[in-house]
């Protein structure tokens, strides 16, 4: 026996070739002990009977009372074949078992091949768990886990890791399950030993990333006490052809692309038009009037000269050096003229013209890759209204020039939602490093833009919309660079089943189960925005909150309604109200009139003069114990909105100047005047929203979350 880090892998292999030899998708019971075994998963003593009496005398042998199950490579789902018998406690009960589970499976499938009847130990207390692996189609290997027996199926508590799984995360996987609950031992109960789950999922993590050909594996269910964790019953279902993996690049390579993309020394417009109205007329306008500082070459057969600049036939006919090849022309013509300037060593295509996959045009999208892998072009698109990055005041898109520069890059799958955080951005002046669409993906994804993004440094943050992930292995792989040191954001559409089948007919994506998404991004420590509107304000905001340096936040509030809004909010979105120790309450109590109320909320009361606010918004900054201030302003006559906005922005600005800088969020109740006021809060770094408790809580629950998974609390 050759064993490598504790496993047999030479055991697994002959199984697996045995498998494929007889070119079967499954395999029998038996031969999942032997997999089970060769890599350290506890299963119960068992053994194959072929006739009644060999089932007795194995039955004795093994103790009773045993379990009977029909061993069949041809039977995968032996309850549904009246295939399984349990607590068979005498030897009559297993001589009548086996026979009727022989003449069921030969009913359930009277070309089945049977094998014999697997006659195991039987065991049981404790809690029934599901462990498993699947091959999902975004992220491959991903490794289950949830409440097992048919527990799993009638309330589909489960939850997923990428595999292989290490031990750590196996125990985050196990108690993110809605029922971690009772692993603990409920009502007297014997409590899991959870270590010893772990070990059992990091196991057949192990397993099925060794052996890419198990495509399912399910152990279920698997009893759990606090001395052992075994596998009742075990089924593997086999994959000898899978779907290859998206082609992958390497950080240098996408980099080197990526950097020519987004900081061109040229660029080249193909089909750019002196016609209004035509797209090629609106990009070429849109870089020139954008300020873009680079060489602009119009091509256009037709035309001597476009938008003032001379125009050429082809790329080729340009002059040498060109970075960038913006293409406006109808997507039939695209092959053509990016053979052209493939030839002449440009780094990125972007393509603009729909017309490919979206509109099941499958092989001219499939025929434009070819040529651009062929000459080592990535693109960009096709179906997109092209990219901004104001670094190089870069406005490469038929959508008008956008040039408030700042550390914010948003992408988005959908031209329609491209348009809204055009459009967003521009009505609240938010400062953004770039713009991009990606469209059909027919190369260049979220994980090349994650990596350039990830260490580009006129970006803080990075805000998607995505309906799918390409290769979600990459992306996570990207994710969990960049995450350690900026924050990304994630809007994923098609989180129901109706949600889904539109992103399919979008893009023709495949939209995977939403719970594999959701538990996998966060894994890699991304904060996934729950709608669009918070897709935006995820990244307006978190650039302009510091990182919290621990997790007790404060209520300062001259609302009482408000407070308890405010409340219940830091509630919802994870976040943890501090315990005011009896100093800082006296200290708070100082401040406020006899009528307010410290503790947390601290209420100051409406009728106050800007100096309570004021004197209670710098304790809590100067207090080292505060971490984080969510402030309730109400609107009053003797300090009205634009007062307030005034005062904090003040306060916090000296704060800061000292060294003190702490994530202060607002929320604004009064007539419109608060607008303004949110608007002069949000412009000196104190994130503030008029009419919502809601919105500025839960804009500091997605610093925090990030916060959580980059380390920094």
């Amino acid at each position: 026996m050759t064993t490598v880090s504790g496993y047999d892998r030479e055991a697994v292999r002959a199984v697996l070739d045995r498998a494929r030899s007889e070119s079967r998708s499954a395999l029998t019971a038996p031969e999942g002990k032997e997999l089970a075994e060769a890599y350290g998963i506890p299963v119960p003593r068992e053994a194959l009977a072929t006739s009644a009496d060999a089932a007795v005398s194995l039955a004795v042998e093994l103790g009773l009372p045993v379990v009977a199950k029909i061993v069949s490579p041809d039977i995968l789902h032996k309850t549904d074949a009246g295939g399984v018998e349990v607590g068979l406690s005498s030897a009559e009960e297993v001589e009548a078992a086996y026979r009727r589970i022989v003449d069921n499976a030969r009913s359930y499938d009277p070309r089945a091949t049977i094998e014999g009847v697997q006659v195991q130990q039987m065991v049981g207390g404790g809690t029934e768990v599901l462990i498993g692996a699947t091959t999902d189609p975004t992220f491959g290997k991903v490794a289950v886990f949830g409440l097992g027996g048919v527990l799993v199926e009638v309330l589909k508590d489960v939850s997923f890791r990428l595999a292989p799984v290490s031990a750590a995360d196996a125990r985050a996987q196990i108690g993110d399950i809605k029922a971690a609950e009772v692993l603990d031992g409920v009502r007297g109960g014997e409590a899991v030993d959870t270590d010893r789950l772990a070990d059992v999922i990091t196991r057949l993590s192990d397993l099925v990333t060794d052996f890419p050909e198990i495509s399912e594996a399910d152990l279920n269910p698997v009893f759990a006490s606090g001395t052992a964790s075994v596998a009742a019953d075990l089924r593997f279902v086999l994959d000898f052809d899978p779907v290859q993996p998206p082609a992958q690049f390497s950080t240098e390579e996408i980099l080197a692309s990526m950097n020519r993309i987004f900081k061109p020394r040229s660029i080249a417009v193909v089909g750019a038009s002196n016609e209004q109205g035509k797209i090629g007329n609106s990009v070429i306008r849109n870089i020139v009037d954008g300020g873009y500082a680079g060489q602009v070459y119009p091509i256009n057969p037709k035309a001597d000269e476009v938008y003032g600049r001379t125009s050429y036939a082809t790329v080729a006919d340009a002059p040498a050096g060109i970075d960038v090849a913006v293409f406006t022309i109808p997507a039939k013509l695209v092959p053509a003229a990016l053979e052209e300037a493939g030839r002449t060593g440009v780094a990125g295509a972007i393509l603009i013209p729909s017309g490919f996959a979206e509109t099941g045009e499958h092989e001219l999208q499939d025929e434009v890759l070819e040529v651009a892998r062929r000459h080592g072009v990535r693109l960009l698109g096709p179906n997109i209204y092209g990219y901004y990055y104001t670094p190089e005041h870069l406005s490469a898109t038929f959508c008008t020039p956008y040039d408030v520069a700042g550390g914010t890059a948003l992408s988005s799958q959908s031209g329609g939602i491209g348009m809204a955080i055009l459009g967003y951005s521009r009505s609240t002046s938010t400062g953004v490093s770039a713009i991009v669409g990606v469209g059909n993906k027919a190369d260049i994804d979220e994980d090349d833009l994650l990596t350039f993004f990830g260490q580009d440094d006129n970006t803080n943050a990075v805000a998607m919309h995505l309906e799918d992930l390409k290769d979600g292995r990459a992306f996570v792989q990207a994710a969990r660079e960049v995450v350690p040191r900026k924050p990304v954001v994630v809007l994923k559409a098609g989180r129901t089943s109706a949600g889904a089948r539109a992103a399919g007919s979008h893009t023709g994506a495949l939209a995977g189960d939403d719970k594999v998404y959701d538990d996998i991004l966060r894994q890699a420590g991304v904060v996934r925005a729950p709608g669009l509107n918070e897709l935006l304000e995820y990244g307006r905001a978190l650039p302009v909150l510091p990182t919290p340096a621990g997790e007790n936040a404060v209520i300062i509030t001259g609302a009482g309604g408000s407070g308890v809004l405010l409340s219940d909010a830091v509630v919802d979105n994870g976040l943890s109200l501090m315990e005011i120790p009896p100093d800082l309450d006296a200290s708070f109590r100082a401040f406020i009139p006899p009528f307010g109320a410290a503790g947390n909320p601290v209420d100051i009361t409406g009728g106050e003069p800007p100096s309570t606010y004021a004197n209670t918004i710098r304790l809590g900054l100067e207090d080292p114990r505060v971490h984080a201030l969510i402030l309730g302003y109400w609107h009053t006559i003797v300090t009205p909105p634009m007062v307030f906005a005034e005062l904090v922005a003040d306060v916090v600005g000296q704060a800061r100047a000292a060294g003190i800088d702490k994530p202060v969020v607002a929320s604004l109740s009064g007539d419109t005047e608060v607008e303004a006021a949110s608007a002069h809060l949000f412009q000196n770094g104190v994130v503030a929203y008029p009419y919502t408790t809601e919105k500025p809580v839960q804009v500091l629950g997605a610093k925090y979350r990030w916060a959580r998974s980059a380390g920094l609390l």
